[in-house]
This record gives C-alpha cells, structure tokens and sequence, in this order.
C-alpha cells in the first residue's frame, strides 16, 4: 500500500507523483512502512492577494497519531527533506549500534524532526 496524499491547494505535481513510487520504494528498504504515512499540502500562510498563489506551502506528515510540519516553497524541494529524512543513517557510533537494537518508527521521526531544516 502506498503513502496517502491529501491537499487542500490543488493537489501535488505532477513531478512529484511520479517521484513518490521510488520514495515509498527507499522508505520499505529502510524499513519504514509507506501506509502508515500521510502527507497534506495546505498554504502556509492565509491569502493576502487574490490572485497570486501561495508563496510557501505547510507539508504535515502523520505516522501514527504523531505529525510534524515543514514549510517549504514547492512539492520537489519538501520531497527532497521527506527524502533524506527516510534515508538518514543513525548517527550512532559503530560500538554503541552493536549493543542497542533498531530504534522504532516513532524514535526515528522525532529524531528526523529534531534536525536542522
């Protein structure tokens, strides 16, 4: 099953519906499940022109009954930090990842939020 994707701004491009197969292709290598995600693009910010469209979008991620948001200019720049966040190495040390076990789901989400944007 696949990540489920909702928008209240018109949907998501079209580049990025045809990047998200490969996405949810990494996240399974990771061990992540795809169909526990759920992405929704809503404007960021409240409309002050009319006719000029959103300068930045809210990207919430649900895993669970845990979310977090970022706030990125377009689709392929949020794909991008999704991305990297699925794909992220633990950081920790080569002694310590022999001891410990795999961290959950949700202990590897808080980590992905907790980094820099």
């Amino acid at each position: 099953m696949s990540i489920t994707l909702q928008s209240t701004v018109g949907g998501f491009s079209a580049e990025f519906m045809r990047k998200v197969p490969a996405l949810e292709q990494s996240m399974i290598a990771h061990g992540l499940e795809p169909a526990q995600f759920v992405i929704s693009k809503d404007r960021a910010t409240p409309p002050s022109v009319p006719f000029i469209g959103p300068f930045f979008y809210a990207y919430t991620v649900f895993v669970g009954d845990d979310s977090f948001t970022v706030t990125e200019p377009n689709d392929m720049i949020f794909l991008k930090y999704f991305y990297d966040r699925c794909i992220a190495a633990d950081e920790a040390a080569p002694e310590q990842e022999q001891r410990r076990r795999s961290p959950g789901l949700i202990r590897r989400i808080f980590r992905w939020m907790a980094q820099p944007v």
